[in-house]
């Protein structure tokens, strides 16, 4: 599942230009694919470190709405990245991101 993820966002980041909105909205989902920098936002708690954090709560706060969450989430903890409050994001991009990650989980950019 994390290796579907890593890959169909690699993938979705190759199908857009450098300038475009939705690539703006799936930059920040970079620290979910890399561990290493994650735990270096993590340290600063960085304000990107905190809206993860608001991300992955609000997929655990959404899994009825997207049931493929539930085994991804449980990946995500598996590697230490855990879900937490800090209301730094906006709850519209945490929707649009959540989405993306659905469609991601569904297969929608994996080649």
């Amino acid at each position: 599942m994390y290796r579907i993820f890593c890959e169909s966002y690699q993938n979705y980041l190759k199908s857009f230009d450098r300038d475009n909105s939705r690539l703006r909205t799936a930059k920040s989902l970079e620290l979910l694919t890399d561990i290493e920098k994650y735990q270096k936002e993590e340290q600063k708690q960085s304000e990107l470190y905190k809206k993860i954090c608001d991300l992955v709560y609000f997929m655990q706060e959404n899994i009825a709405r997207f049931p493929k969450l539930k085994a991804f989430l449980w990946t995500l903890d598996s590697r230490e990245i855990k879900a937490r409050r800090y209301r730094v994001a906006k709850t519209e991009e945490l929707e649009e991101q959540t989405k993306l990650i659905n469609s991601f989980l569904k297969l929608a950019y994996w080649y």
